[in-house]
């Protein structure tokens, strides 16, 4: 497997583009992205788990059920959520993209990310949407296009050979805030070339969904409108993956490999963040306990705020295991923080231990800092990702809306 370029034009058959529709009246950049195969796509996604889903999600899920698909069309301002005509209006954006490439209706999956409970101008869109070219390389262009309070394109592919054939899978996500996924606000958008059945392609999204997206917490929020679409059009020319065989397993290495490398972008890049943190849970009971220990340890706000201050508060981190309802022993645990600069032991065996505190503030004062916890009760581990708690995190929400 090699690490290469191209986001969701990585692919081979996959083109995208982006325009400026004026969803939002004060935003100056592009604000709506197509992602297009040259031939149908077996498809597959995974949803939020939050009741209150936006309209663009229920009109996907229609859309995909036969679990096919040609294109996905998203816009960023606003959320189409708890929306006046949403079901309408998300209908109208996938047929006024369906006119535009030439496809049926319900081959087009639709996404929006931003303000929740305002009427989505589909008037705009529509208007706007035949002014979009779909290009080659214009991954990361469709990426801007529907960023919200991110600071940055997250992006991510690779390349892999299934029966001496190379296939290519890359990806672009947005995500800065509200994110806790359970499958924010979180959007991913994955393609690839290679031939994989419908129930194969389900099933490695599915299981991998669980390890990487959802082992992301920026704010403790999960959106209305996280959604993760895999588009697969086969144009690799690789055998069918129609079984968990050992071609599957090397699909799925390559999706996990995509969606790890975006999971943690989108933590790096949570609102009003500084560094990205990351909790490797080891030697627990079950891989289920280190994951509930781990995101704990990322999610709690005492531990994001000590990571901003650069403070080596160790308590907080078990004071955050203590409540994951998790199964450990307190006495057995040992904590290090650990990054570029070093690593210093904080914890043994549930106690403190004398460390130097100008180093643990080296260790901590760098963009990427690991909390590493061994529980020392089995053989299982777990990673999980966040950011640290900022003063521009409150900037940034108190006045989201207006």
């Amino acid at each position: 497997m090699k690490i290469i370029e191209g986001g969701v034009c990585a692919a081979k058959g996959f083109k995208a583009g982006s325009v400026r529709c004026g969803v939002k009246e004060s935003r100056t950049n592009d604000d709506t992205a197509i992602i297009f195969s040259e031939c149908e796509c077996t498809a597959a996604a995974t949803y939020t788990m939050n009741r209150v889903k936006a309209a663009p999600l229920y009109v996907t899920m229609e859309h995909l059920e036969n679990g096919v698909a040609r294109a996905i069309v998203a816009n960023a301002g606003n959320a189409n959520a708890c929306a006046p005509d949403g079901m309408e209006n998300a209908r109208r954006m996938a047929k006024a993209a369906a006119q535009l490439l030439g496809v049926a209706e319900t081959d087009v999956a639709v996404a929006s990310t931003g303000v929740i409970g305002q009427r989505l101008n589909i008037e705009c869109i529509e208007a706007h949407l035949p002014e979009l070219k779909l290009e080659d390389n214009a991954s990361e262009k469709a990426n801007r296009a529907i960023m919200t309070t991110d600071t940055k394109p997250k992006t991510a592919a690779v390349e892999f050979t299934i029966g001496g054939k190379t296939c290519r899978i890359g990806g672009i996500c947005k995500g800065s805030g509200m994110i806790h996924p359970n499958m924010g606000t979180m959007l991913s958008f994955i393609t690839t070339d290679c031939a994989i059945t419908h129930e194969m392609l389900t099933d490695a999204l599915q299981e991998n969904v669980k390890k990487t997206y959802n082992r992301v917490t920026v704010d403790g929020d999960t959106s209305t409108n996280d959604m993760c679409i895999v588009l697969a059009n086969g144009m690799a020319g690789n055998t069918l993956i129609e079984w968990q065989d050992e071609e599957y397993q090397a699909f799925c290495k390559a999706l996990n490999e995509v969606n790890t490398r975006l999971a943690r972008q989108i933590a790096a890049d949570g609102e009003g963040a500084t560094k990205l943190v990351t909790c490797t849970v080891k030697n627990s009971r079950s891989e289920e306990a280190a994951e509930r220990l781990a995101k704990a340890v990322v999610g709690s706000n005492l531990v994001k705020a000590a990571m901003f201050g650069a403070d080596a508060n160790w308590g907080r981190v078990l004071c955050a295991m203590g409540y994951s309802k998790a199964p450990f022993r307190p006495e057995y645990v040992s904590v290090a923080f650990e990054s570029a600069a070093g690593s210093v032991a904080v914890c043994d065996k549930g106690a403190a231990l004398d460390f130097d505190e100008e180093l643990a503030k080296k260790v901590l004062s760098e963009s990427e800092v690991t909390i590493a916890v061994d529980v020392n009760e089995g053989e299982d581990s777990a990673t999980a990702w966040g950011c640290d708690l900022t003063y521009d995190y409150v900037k940034i929400n108190g006045d989201y809306r207006t």
